[in-house]
């Protein structure tokens, strides 16, 4: 891994940029001087901006920076208190993208630069870029060639285990089915997998996001969720939402399993999921190819009251394989994520022990959408 740097100003060695830069955050990174150039960026950073040095430095940082940013104030309050400061949900509005949410942190380096980082929140949204991007390419070429590779033998290994439990010892049989239960586990996650490996294909149309809601909550109370206290608190003046009625389901429904499951884990008898909605006025969602941000004011959260997201997973919770559950294939909230784009949408989360709240923010159908 390698810094990106421009002529330095005196005093100032490569090496202590190349630490600034990398060692000290493996979050998207710039160094900004003491007259607001761009002195250095790190990989992450040109990623996540899509371009290289030599094009984000043209002109002065700050002064490319719009009036009133909270971005150019974190970095002045940096220098002024000579201490690392954070600032959380920062509007991020850099390079001519489309303006987007990070948590910032600035850090004074003691010759008037400041270390940038920033951590952009853990919403997957119909755009997707650096890791999250090449995370799902792979596992969409890992799914293809699991399917090809792998299901077919599974097939020959689970007749010949039938076959060999209707020959078998009565002592012996238990064995062979083990056998095919266990070929179809994995059968089952080759499938889970393999819907990664194709673009999800959506019948977007104007849907009662709490038929939907209801019809999930039905399913939970009699599944996953029995001996929870389920609640909601709706507003009924939302209109309907633009989405695919069944994978609404499908994404509502692997969230509530999820907080039955959290809330399940306390061991007692006090767990508790709650479903809410919400008009969101001026929340908009960056859209895929160039295209503006598009609004998505529908916000659908669930939330439980179980432990919480281990803090070593919340930065990569919608990635594949990534999960705390000891049997867990890690599949699942990738999946949801990769639906909600679909619709258009977003998903985000935040997470305290004995509070988890996921929150899925959808479209609108316009006015005489059919």
């Amino acid at each position: 891994m390698t810094t990106r740097t421009l002529s330095q100003p005196a005093g100032r060695a490569v090496e202590t940029l190349k630490s600034a830069a990398f060692d000290f955050s493996p979050d998207p990174a710039m160094v900004v001087d003491a007259e607001g150039a761009l002195v250095a960026v790190n990989e992450a950073a040109e990623a996540l901006f899509g371009h290289g040095l030599s094009l984000l430095a043209r002109g002065r940082f700050l002064s490319a920076l719009p009036p009133g940013s909270a971005l150019g104030a974190l970095l002045e309050r940096a220098r002024a208190e000579g201490v690392r400061v954070r600032e959380r949900a920062v509007e991020i509005s850099l390079f001519g993208l489309p303006p987007f949410e990070a948590d910032g942190a600035a850090t004074p380096l003691g010759d008037g630069s400041v270390l940038l980082t920033l951590t952009v929140k853990a919403g997957l949204g119909v755009e997707r870029s650096g890791a999250d991007a090449a995370g799902l390419t792979s596992i969409m070429g890992l799914g293809r060639m699991l399917a090809h590779e792998i299901k077919n033998p599974l097939a020959g290994i689970r007749g010949a285990a039938q076959l060999l439990k209707t020959g078998a010892k009565a002592e012996d049989a238990p064995l062979a089915q083990l056998i095919v239960d266990e070929v179809d586990r994995v059968a089952r996650l080759v499938d889970r997998m393999e819907a990664f490996s194709e673009d999800v294909r959506s019948d977007l149309t104007p849907i009662n996001i709490h038929q939907v809601l209801d019809r999930v909550r039905a399913l939970a109370a009699n599944g996953v969720a029995d001996g929870l206290v389920l609640r909601e608190q709706y507003d009924p003046s939302l209109p309907p939402v633009l989405g695919d009625e069944d994978q609404l389901i499908q994404i509502f429904l692997n969230l509530v399993k999820n907080a039955a499951e959290a809330a399940h884990a306390r061991g007692d008898e006090r767990g508790e999921i709650a479903i809410f909605t919400a008009y969101r006025h001026g929340v908009r969602v960056r859209a895929a190819h160039g295209q503006p941000p598009r609004g998505a004011p529908l916000e659908v959260r669930i939330q439980d009251n179980g432990p919480g997201v281990p803090a070593h997973l919340r930065e990569h919770l919608f990635q594949p394989f990534v999960t705390s559950k000891p049997q867990g294939a890690g599949l699942g909230l990738a999946l949801t994520a990769k639906l909600v784009a679909a619709q258009g949408g977003l998903i985000d989360f935040e997470s305290e022990p004995g509070r988890t709240v996921f929150r899925v923010l959808l479209p609108v159908a316009a006015l005489g959408s059919a």
